[in-house]
């Protein structure tokens, strides 16, 4: 965007993407003096104009989860059986829901201890790796560099799969009606236009006007896509209650991209007023969690008991061609999914220019910020147009990726940070831990080969 909007809103002259924690540590150590250590509070040093209120926040990390992730649920539900999903689904909400609870914790905590006012993902894991038992502090950076680059990878590979799925649904109701024969590559290359637009906002507040818009228009594809499903009798007796074996890794690889929106909860807590509002029984956090796995529930269910393995990686590209119902569906939530993109793209290219910033002159900030963001946009629509099928990498990317990021990583951060003496009665958050952490290698490892094995297939 311009200038006025890359410098706008904070006391110091920068966004919310180059707020620094050095930034943040300079205003504490002025403050230090008047401040008592068992009064520190976190949110009195955080920007207190560009910050966001809980709406926008609850706002966001409903946009993070609720969108084209949930309409791959019914293809979810395909690999793992109606019943078998169903159970597995509330159980991964759960779980996910408590892995991104641990780390907002954990990053909490740490940020009281040592008086910094936020922290990100990255930064976390690094504060606890440096915190730790001597024998792990050395493994401090490798942590945060971890961190970082799987977060890149996770939405630079997210950001394919929205270019892709925008231009499939475009592509289905522009040749269908117009009786064009384009190939879905050339709607990728319309797609990437709108995104080299968005993708050049870097304040997370100028995001939720897009992420409310995009909220609307999911609301009513979802009102339309259960006119479909209830359309006609739905069919139960034909859908196994537990899928094949092979399935079920597939299953868990596509739920896990669905629902864990784990990249994007750190800059939403660390962009709020009140971060203490984000935790508690009422806070953000839950109450987004709640409609995100009841929505993902009961769209997976109907949807595969109505299409069953006709099932595409969108339930909207099932719904009747040339109908002016299913034509509206399927352009809103290309639109969501547009809207979405800049929140998506907005993780990894912040991530990104905080590791890169420090090299580049400051006066020559914004036109390589420009440049960065472009440059990447362009290498992920080149990704897309080379890899225009949806259902395989979707598994992929949730399984390599989110697996490690949403479950491994908090788990390891929070059994660190609590070891050796606060892990509870008998130690059993340890052990909850290894829980988590055994689960997320057998994702990563069963739902990685059973996705290679799907493109293999394809592309044979």
């Amino acid at each position: 965007m311009t200038d006025s909007i890359s410098s706008a809103i904070s006391p110091m002259g920068k966004s919310t993407s180059e707020f620094t924690l050095e930034d943040f540590n300079s205003r504490t150590q002025l403050s230090e003096k008047t401040q008592p250590e068992n009064e520190y509070n976190p949110a009195d040093y955080r920007d207190p104009i560009a910050g966001q209120s809980s709406v926008g926040a609850f706002v966001h990390l409903l946009k993070g989860s609720l969108g084209f992730g949930i309409l791959s649920m019914p293809m979810a539900f395909y690999n793992g059986g109606l019943l078998f999903a169903l159970i597995a689904t509330l159980v991964v909400g759960l779980l996910c829901a408590h892995c991104v609870h641990i780390l907002v914790k954990t990053s909490q905590e740490i940020c009281k201890t040592h008086k910094i006012p936020a922290l990100s993902f990255a930064e976390t894991t690094q504060k606890v790796f440096e915190n730790g038992p001597k024998y792990l502090r050395p493994w401090s950076v490798f942590a945060k560099r971890f961190v970082d680059g799987g977060l890149m990878a996770t939405y630079f590979a997210a950001a394919c799969v929205y270019m892709v799925f925008i231009a499939t649904s475009f592509h289905d109701v522009i040749n269908y009606d117009t009786g064009l024969r384009w190939d879905v590559r050339i709607y990728i290359g319309f797609t990437v236009i709108p995104c080299l637009i968005i993708g050049q906002i870097r304040n997370l507040k100028w995001l939720v006007p897009f992420s409310a818009i995009a909220n609307i228009f999911i609301a009513i594809t979802f009102a339309i896509v259960l006119y479909y499903l209830f359309s006609e009798p739905l069919v139960f007796s034909d859908k196994p209650l537990i899928a094949r074996s092979e399935q079920i890794p597939l299953y868990f690889a596509t739920a896990i991209f669905a629902m864990e929106g784990i990249g994007s909860v750190m800059p939403i807590e660390n962009s709020m007023k009140k971060p203490e509002q984000f935790l508690g029984c009422t806070g953000v956090l839950n109450s987004a969690m709640i409609i995100v796995v009841l929505f993902y529930s009961a769209i997976g269910f109907l949807g595969y008991a109505r299409y069953g393995s006709e099932i595409r990686g969108s339930i909207t590209l099932n719904l009747n061609d040339g109908t002016p119902l299913a034509d509206t569906a399927k352009l809103l939530i290309a639109v969501a999914s547009l809207f979405a993109y800049g929140l998506v793209f907005y993780i990894p290219i912040d991530t990104l220019w905080r590791n890169i910033s420090d090299r580049i002159s400051e006066k020559n900030h914004n036109i390589s910020q420009i440049l960065l963001r472009t440059a990447i946009i362009l290498i992920s629509g080149a990704v897309a147009t080379a890899i225009p099928n949806l259902e395989p990498f979707i598994s992929l990317v949730g399984a390599i990726f989110l697996s490690l990021l949403g479950f491994l990583v908090p788990s390891v951060c929070e059994a660190v940070y609590l070891w050796p003496d606060r892990l509870g009665w008998c130690k059993w958050k340890l052990f909850k831990n290894i829980f988590l952490s055994a689960f997320a290698i057998c994702a990563l490892v069963a739902g990685s080969t059973a996705s290679v094995n799907e493109i293999i297939k394809l592309y044979k």
